[in-house]
């Protein structure tokens, strides 16, 4: 596994930026396509959700990692 690349995003028009593996990353990009959203909108829509205490990449991975065990996120 690579180490974690920087990706940018715009949330609620705010930029920002996650530190997330690629395959972490390809997956979210795939599971954005799949469901017709961009991935500031799903980024968007996972940063609402996410608990405070929850990093915004991490709240990436759990999600991508909740995908593909067939779970709801959160």
């Amino acid at each position: 596994m690579r180490r974690p690349k920087k990706r940018s995003l715009t949330l609620d028009g705010h930029r920002t930026s996650v530190s997330i593996e690629e395959e972490f990353w390809h997956q979210f990009v795939h599971i954005a396509r799949n469901q017709g959203k961009s991935i500031n909108v799903l980024a968007t829509e996972i940063d609402h959700i996410r608990g405070m205490d929850v990093g915004l990449a991490s709240a990436i991975r759990l999600f991508v990692l909740s995908h593909a065990l067939g779970r709801t996120f959160p």
